[in-house]
C-alpha cells in the first residue's frame, strides 16, 4: 500500500517534512515517564503509556487545560516549564533514535530531496535532542518548532512555513509523521502523509488519510518510488 501511493502521487515529490518525535527520536517514551510521574504526584494516577495515550502529538501548553479539567483546578503559573525543564533534562540523558530514522535523512539528501523538521517541540527541546543523537550539525537550519508559527499541530501552521521556508508548494510536500494531531495538521494543510507506525497497524492515521508504513528502513525505497512517479 505505501508503494503504491508513493507511485500514484498526482504532484512530484520536492520536499520531505518529517516530525521529530516518533518518528526521528525515540523521545515519546521518554517524556511520557516524566509526564505520568508529575501528574500521579499532583493527583492523576498515571502510567507512562497512558500519558502517551492521552497525549501524544500535543504540545505542553495544549495539554494544561486537559489536566486541569481532569484535576477541577488550575495548574501553578510555572508548572509548564517547569515540566518542559524536566522533559529536556530527560532527554539530554535518555533519547535514542527511532531505528533506521538517520539513515533515512542521509537517504533522503543522497536522493536530492531537501527535506525540514516540523514539531510541536521547543528549539530548546529538539537542540538537546538532536545533541545527544550527534544529529546537531545535519539538521542546523532545517528545523521548525511550533513556537515559530501562530499555532502548534493540529494546526497546519507548522507545516505550511516548512514549505514556505523551502520554496516548495504544499502538494509537492510528503509529510512523516507518527500521531494523529500530526497527521491532521498535514491534511489541514494540504500535503500527502506516511504514517509511521511500528506498533501498531497504522488504522488511527489511516482514518486521517495517512498511509501507514511500518519502518523507517522502508522509508528510501518509498521515496525512491515517489522520485520515479514523475
Amino acid at each position: 500500500m505505501p508503494l503504491a501511493f508513493m507511485r500514484r502521487r498526482a504532484a512530484p515529490l520536492r520536499l520531505v517534512i518529517y516530525d521529530c518525535d516518533g518518528v526521528l527520536v525515540d523521545s515519546e517514551p521518554v517524556a511520557n515517564r516524566v509526564v505520568a510521574t508529575e501528574l500521579t504526584a499532583l493527583g492523576w494516577p498515571m502510567t507512562p503509556a497512558e500519558a502517551d495515550g492521552h497525549f501524544l502529538g500535543l504540545t505542553f501548553s495544549d495539554m494544561q487545560p486537559v489536566i486541569e479539567r481532569h484535576l477541577r483546578r488550575p495548574l501553578s503559573a510555572d508548572w509548564k516549564q517547569a515540566l518542559v525543564q524536566k522533559v529536556i533534562d530527560a532527554m539530554a540523558r535518555d533519547a535514542t533514535a527511532i531505528p533506521g530514522a538517520i539513515d533515512a535523512l542521509h537517504a533522503t539528501t543522497a536522493l536530492g530531496l531537501p527535506w525540514r523538521i516540523a514539531s510541536n517541540s521547543s528549539h530548546e527541546e529538539m537542540h538537546v535532542k538532536f545533541a545527544r543523537l550527534g544529529i546537531r550539525d545535519l539538521v542546523a537550519g532545517r528545523v521548525h518548532s511550533h513556537r515559530d508559527v501562530a499555532r502548534g499541530k493540529p494546526a497546519p501552521d507548522l507545516f505550511l512555513a516548512a514549505a514556505a521556508a523551502q520554496g516548495v508548494a504544499p502538494a509537492h510536500c510528503l509529510v512523516i509523521e507518527d500521531s494523529v494531531p500530526g497527521a491532521t495538521a498535514a491534511a489541514a494543510a494540504g500535503m500527502p502523509c506516511l504514517g509511521y507506525a511500528a506498533h501498531h497497524d497504522g488504522a488511527r492515521l489511516r482514518a486521517i488519510g495517512a498511509v501507514p508504513f511500518g519502518s523507517m528502513h522502508d522509508l528510501p525505497a518509498l521515496l525512491a518510488a515517489g522520485l520515479g512517479a514523475r
